[in-house]
């Protein structure tokens, strides 16, 4: 447990530094948009405004999720977690339907963009501070395995790419004046964006809808039951899991002569083998002893 809610500080903490990450580049982007009068970085400026509203809706996410079990939510709130990835997977999938939309319209109309040396500079700011983020968000993504946090990732590595994009493209335009490029990257970025919301949407979805851990995972269940020498057989194993709290429900099939004593000293032994798979997990194990095999009932 100890080590569940260190790393879920460490989650919360990420969230707070994308929230000020966000700030940084509202402002720096506000301010040069404004001082420019360039729409395209006010444009971007607004995306940023997003991001901001994304990161500190992940805060409260992690906030709630972290709430002990009660009378009203007897197994916790993990699955806020599920609900935030899908939320955050709808609004990548809406910024990618924007950027889509924006990029075939400029290319119909064959807009211009103005104002390149200040757009330029802006981007690159906002490209660098946006990769180190990313770099971080995956480091704690890797270490904690949170899907709020891999959502967050996803989200400003989209950003990343899209502002790469419009940097490549401005740098292009300025010395070549070939403005299709722009819209061109504009669509595969478009592309990226929406493919990748969803995995990130399914994921959400599946979570929510309490699927099966995975089958490595559940593998590794069913070799320590049967590896047990008191174990005649077993039936109906059932997984799930929500937000770091994982669910195994079991019956386990003893010889008929077998105590109840030695028979719970058993399950405590199985339960702690399957606890030490995943520390990151908050196990919850039901596991119910049979004297004989009444899977057929």
């Amino acid at each position: 447990m100890r080590s569940i809610r260190r790393d879920m500080r460490l989650e919360k903490k990420a969230t707070v530094v994308s929230s000020v990450t966000a700030t940084i580049l509202v402002i720096i982007k506000l301010f040069i948009g404004v001082a420019s009068g360039s729409v395209a970085v006010l444009a971007s400026a607004i995306d940023s405004v997003l991001d901001l509203g994304v990161s500190v809706f992940n805060y409260f996410a992690l906030h709630n999720s972290e709430k002990e079990p009660d009378d009203t939510f007897n197994y916790g709130r993990g699955k806020i977690e599920a609900l935030a990835s899908v939320i955050e997977g709808l609004i990548i999938t809406i910024s990618g339907l924007y950027i889509l939309y924006s990029a075939i319209d400029k290319l119909i109309n064959k807009h211009q963009t103005s104002y390149l040396e200040e757009s330029i500079i802006v981007m690159l700011i906002s490209l660098v501070i946006t990769g180190a983020l990313v770099l971080f968000l995956n480091y704690v993504a890797k270490k904690t395995a949170s899907m709020v946090i891999r959502s967050d990732a996803l989200h400003y590595k989209t950003d990343l790419y899209s502002n790469a994009a419009v940097l490549v493209s401005l740098v292009v335009i300025h010395f070549t004046s070939f403005y299709a490029i722009d819209s061109i990257l504009g669509i595969l970025i478009a592309i990226y964006i929406i493919y990748s919301a969803y995995d990130l949407i399914k994921h959400g979805v599946l979570m929510l809808m309490d699927v099966a851990m995975h089958n490595e995972t559940v593998d590794k269940i069913r070799v320590i039951i049967e590896r047990n020498p008191n174990i005649t057989s077993y039936h109906q194993l059932l997984t799930r899991e929500s937000g770091k709290d994982a669910f195994v429900s079991v019956h386990l099939v003893f010889n008929i002569s077998t105590s109840l004593f030695d028979a719970h000293r058993v399950c405590d032994i199985i339960e702690n083998d399957i606890k030490k798979i995943d520390d990151n997990y908050n196990w919850h194990l039901m596991i119910h002893p049979d004297p004989y095999n009444d899977s057929d009932e």
